[in-house]
């Protein structure tokens, strides 16, 4: 793991994870609890939930507790937060709002003969977001004091747009306008607690072992995600844009240079994937120069 972190990651601190049976959600839950944080671990899948005892036992100076949640219902967040905050009277410092799903239109429609396709998409992975946001917004900014912090799970596919699944990414992309507004926000009111745009790359998580029965070499491990975000936070980066074993960051940095670039002249809307686009937007993108971090 990272040698230099953010300063959340500290003992006796309280970290907050939704998502967090399994995936970038449960790696990140490895790192807090090794640096001795109190988990508090919330998913919808009840069986993966009750292996987490095992995984993270509680002791003299670590307290562990998990809450079966769907996000997507903001009664469930009522309940979980007097539960948290009884538990926890200090307050979670870090909260990682991290679940999310991909959902299908029903069978033999298209996305746009299919409502309840992005309403059942941005019910989890944008409202989903804004209710742990509202539950526990004002208990994290009562602290004037600790560094706290707030990452929130974004995707590429909210950024460069790639077709094939727009409830998908409006949903993720909802969450990058969510999220640069609570920056901004937080920024001036509270400047002890930073927020983070987590957007990983390919990464072998469960929405993906649907497809593949093995990590393909291509995809990071949750694990390696998790690293690079902590080495980002501790860095003070907002955007935390995780290459993979295809993809690097610089490349990703022409992608989405290429993607905004259809506004500022006048391309039509994902050029980079239109046949009559393809060999300009590709010749394009390997022209761009983006300037090393």
């Amino acid at each position: 793991m990272t040698a230099s972190l953010h300063p959340v990651f500290r003992k006796g601190a309280t970290a907050l994870i939704t998502g967090a049976a399994s995936g970038i959600g449960l790696a990140t839950a490895k790192l807090c609890y090794s640096h001795r944080m109190n988990l508090v671990l919330l998913d919808i899948n009840k069986e993966n939930l009750s292996t987490l005892s095992t995984e993270f036992p509680s002791g003299s100076d670590i307290t562990i507790s998990t809450f079966e949640i769907d996000v997507s219902n903001p009664q469930d967040w009522d309940r979980i937060q007097r539960d948290v905050l009884a538990l926890h009277p200090g307050g979670i410092d870090l909260l990682m709002l991290n679940a999310g799903s991909s959902f299908k239109p029903a069978a033999g429609k298209t996305s746009w003969q299919d409502p309840e396709y992005f309403q059942k998409t941005f019910a989890v992975n944008t409202f989903g977001y804004t209710n742990g946001i509202a539950a526990f917004i004002d208990n994290i900014t009562s602290n004037k004091t600790d560094k706290r912090a707030i990452i929130l799970t974004g995707s590429k596919q909210g950024i460069t747009n790639p077709p094939g699944n727009p409830a998908y990414n409006a949903s993720k992309s909802a969450v990058k306008t969510i999220a640069e507004h609570l920056s901004f926000d937080l920024h001036a009111s509270n400047p002890n607690i930073s927020v983070h745009l987590l957007v990983p790359g390919w990464t072998y998580t469960g929405l993906t072992k649907a497809h593949f029965s093995s990590k393909p070499d291509g995809a990071w491990a949750p694990e390696e995600v998790v690293d690079f975000m902590g080495a980002k936070m501790a860095a003070d980066q907002f955007y935390i844009l995780c290459p993979d074993n295809d993809v690097t960051e610089e490349l990703d940095k022409k992608r989405i240079t290429w993607g905004y670039g259809d506004i500022i002249h006048g391309r039509p809307p994902l050029s980079r994937w239109r046949q009559d686009w393809k060999e300009k937007a590709a010749e394009g993108i390997a022209g761009i120069q983006v300037t090393p971090q």
